[in-house]
């Protein structure tokens, strides 16, 4: 049976590496995969997921209007799929969650869901909130924050290194923007 997974961390945790890698041990054994990362993520040049330790695949990108139901769907009935990996899973809307999980149920495709719990102000994502409601199976992927206790939180920062506050829920960055830490050196830097 088919299953919708939510695999969930902070920043750099190795979501996307470790989709990779679900990607590369599906491709070995002769299975066929689709990935999806969002389109608005366009820090990649030539790879649309690239890890930071530097692997990458090329991939369909999903925006708020594509229907992955029909998209997937369309794909699996030329050559059957035998998993769908979606990177940046937060950005999906709550009916993309529901497509992927009719993708599970009906079509009998496992979807690989990877991405971020939480936004710097530590609310979750819309495409975040439905996986966690309505996934089969959540996986929490670990980071560490720089005093050794597991990173859960994301913070933004400034040109300078400082806290940012204040903002909108969504903006594109790597390390240059965000700092994954534990809950305490979250509300620390916050209050600081």
């Amino acid at each position: 049976m088919a299953k919708l997974y939510f695999y969930y961390a902070s920043m750099n945790a190795g979501k996307s590496t470790t989709l990779l890698q679900a990607d590369f041990n599906y491709r070995e054994r002769g299975m066929q995969t689709m990935l999806w990362p969002a389109k608005l993520d366009d820090r990649s040049d030539d790879k649309a997921i690239e890890s930071r330790i530097g692997l990458g695949a090329d991939a369909h990108r999903f925006e708020d209007s594509t229907d992955l139901w029909e998209r997937v769907n369309a794909s699996h009935a030329v050559e059957p799929l035998d998993c769908v990996l979606i990177d940046e899973a937060q950005f999906l809307t709550k009916e993309q969650v529901w497509q992927c999980a009719r993708l599970a149920d009906e079509a009998a495709v496992p979807v690989l869901c990877y991405g971020l719990r939480t936004d710097f102000q530590g609310e979750l994502f819309p495409g975040s909130a439905s996986l966690l409601g309505i996934a089969d199976s959540l996986v929490e992927l670990k980071a560490v924050c720089h005093c050794g206790r597991k990173a859960s939180m994301n913070l933004r920062v400034d040109e300078g290194g400082a806290a940012v506050k204040a903002g909108a829920q969504t903006e594109i960055g790597g390390n240059d923007r965000y700092v994954a830490l534990c809950r305490r050196h979250f509300s620390e830097a916050l209050d600081g």
